[in-house]
């Protein structure tokens, strides 16, 4: 009997109205956009990894649709790099910028795995975080459920500048200091154990739901469980 606004798929802007949300940008009026556990299969596929990060190859790759001018930008700058295994391996990608499929397990491989947003969010910075690759990003512009407004740059990954000039300079200096990678991952991997207990995301999960339906004047809240929420 209760109501929901839903809106599926990628979502670009904030409703009008308070809706449920796979995904929403990061900015301080973002708050009608209702960020649940959508996809899910998708975008919290994590699986393990079992090479450490010095046994594994010194470069970089990265592989996507070229969706977003941020990406073909990136090619532009790093598809020459003799460091870099880089493109597209869509169908309809142009030539000087087309490169084979790469499974996730063949992206472990390297030490390096470039993170950028496509329509909204990166769908691969959950299985980059979880592996003992080391994450190369600009700072993200949307977040999901995996909560990226909270990640923080030299934390739990690493940034890149929006024009990708010090992709070069960022490799060097992590080839030169490895540990400090390490210590990258470390914090990631350990972001990313934060959504591996079922039950406590199934819970979260109803605990949205339910100050979603108070708050719209659909339940009356219990004053314990309000007090919870709220704190």
């Amino acid at each position: 009997s209760l109501l929901i606004d839903l809106k599926f798929g990628d979502v670009k802007g904030v409703p009008e109205l308070p809706t449920l949300v796979k995904d929403r940008p990061i900015r301080a009026d973002n708050g009608n956009a209702v960020v649940m556990k959508f996809n899910k299969f998708r975008h919290f596929h994590m699986p393990t990894d079992a090479v450490v990060f010095t046994d594994k190859r010194p470069a970089v790759v990265w592989r996507g649709d070229l969706n977003n001018p941020i990406r073909t930008r990136f090619l532009d700058v790093a598809r020459d790099l003799p460091f870099c295994d880089v493109g597209s391996h869509k169908r309809n990608a142009p030539a000087a910028y087309s490169k084979p499929f790469l499974s996730i397990s063949q992206h472990l491989r390297y030490r390096y795995i470039v993170s950028l947003e496509g329509n909204d969010v990166a769908t691969n910075l959950k299985w980059i975080m979880n592996s003992n690759s080391l994450c190369l990003m600009p700072p993200p512009t949307y977040e999901t459920w995996f909560g990226e407004s909270q990640l923080e740059a030299g934390v739990h990954y690493a940034p890149l500048d929006p024009d990708f000039s010090d992709l070069r300079e960022k490799v060097d200096y992590f080839e030169r200091h490895p540990a400090a990678a390490e210590r990258i991952i470390a914090t990631a991997n350990a972001y990313c154990r934060k959504f591996s207990n079922e039950l406590d995301e199934q819970a979260i999960s109803l605990l949205v739901l339910y100050k979603y339906f108070v708050l719209g004047g659909q339940i009356e809240p219990d004053p314990e469980l309000w007090r919870f929420i709220e704190s």
